[in-house]
């Protein structure tokens, strides 16, 4: 028989794990989100194709602080996409399943950043001249082969939060979130790259793949992408949702950039 301590004690405890649970999923939904939106409004739509125009202090932030907040340097990351897009599906495809399998390329990518990472660094024309336009240098951590100090500083804020809060889960959550963006990217440049419909004839063998677009926040529809690359917003039929683009509106209400009308088609 339970004490009447004992039972009150123990709904106590079952309502506190279960508030944990839901801080977890809190936790990595609001990290994810804010990986995605440094990789796919600020690197993406802003430093590599210029489709939503950063203010000063923003574009500023982000080559400051992108490569602690995602582990990912902004130069080397633009170098590579728009690589993408001048080779998409050759063989000199940074990242393409034709080439490497669609689980092939989750290794393949990240050999490929770190080429594109040391090509840029060390301003090797091929590499050098795709991001001559950008005004800033490899982020110093980079330069200096620091790179795994932003994995560690994320790690070490992780574990704060699960010793924080005893439960090591919601800083697993925390981490997963924040350094999600290797997951991210192999979902779209596979999966959007071999499975899914065109809406244009692009060359190329990139597709829109609904349930990428949703988890990848309109990042999946990469055949609208190949065909507008300036263009910010992803989606063009009436049935696509670009995540992405809710969030360039949202940051365009608060005065963080502005998308062009050009770009807003």
């Amino acid at each position: 028989m339970y004490t009447e301590f004992e039972i009150v004690y123990s709904r106590i405890f079952q309502e506190i794990k279960m508030n944990l649970v839901w801080l977890a999923v809190f936790v990595f939904l609001g990290t994810y989100g804010l990986n995605l939106f440094y990789i796919s409004v600020l690197y993406h739509r802003g430093l590599a194709h210029g489709a939503v125009k950063l203010k000063p202090w923003l574009r500023k932030f982000t080559v400051l602080s992108g490569n602690w907040v995602t582990g990912i340097d902004p130069k080397a990351w633009v170098c590579m996409h728009r690589r993408h897009h001048q080779f998409s599906d050759t063989t000199l495809d940074p990242h393409s399943p034709w080439n490497d399998g669609v689980f092939g390329l989750l290794r393949a990518q990240l050999d490929s950043y770190s080429r594109t990472l040391v090509g840029v660094s060390r301003k090797t024309p091929a590499f050098a001249e795709v991001v001559s336009d950008l005004d800033f240098k490899v982020h110093w951590l980079n330069r200096l082969k620091l790179w795994w100090i932003p994995y560690l500083v994320q790690a070490g804020i992780a574990l704060a939060i699960g010793v924080f809060f005893h439960a090591w889960f919601v800083g697993v959550a925390y981490w997963l979130g924040m350094m999600s963006h290797p997951f991210q990217g192999w979902l779209v440049n596979s999966f959007a790259h071999k499975y899914g419909y065109q809406n244009f004839k692009n060359g190329d063998e990139s597709r829109n793949n609904t349930l990428v677009a949703l988890l990848v926040m309109g990042e999946g529809y990469q055949n609208n992408h190949h065909a507008r690359p300036s263009s910010a917003r992803f989606s063009v039929r009436w049935f696509e949702v670009d995540g992405g683009y809710v969030l360039c509106k949202f940051a365009q209400v608060l005065g963080w950039l502005e998308i062009p009308q050009k770009t807003a088609q």
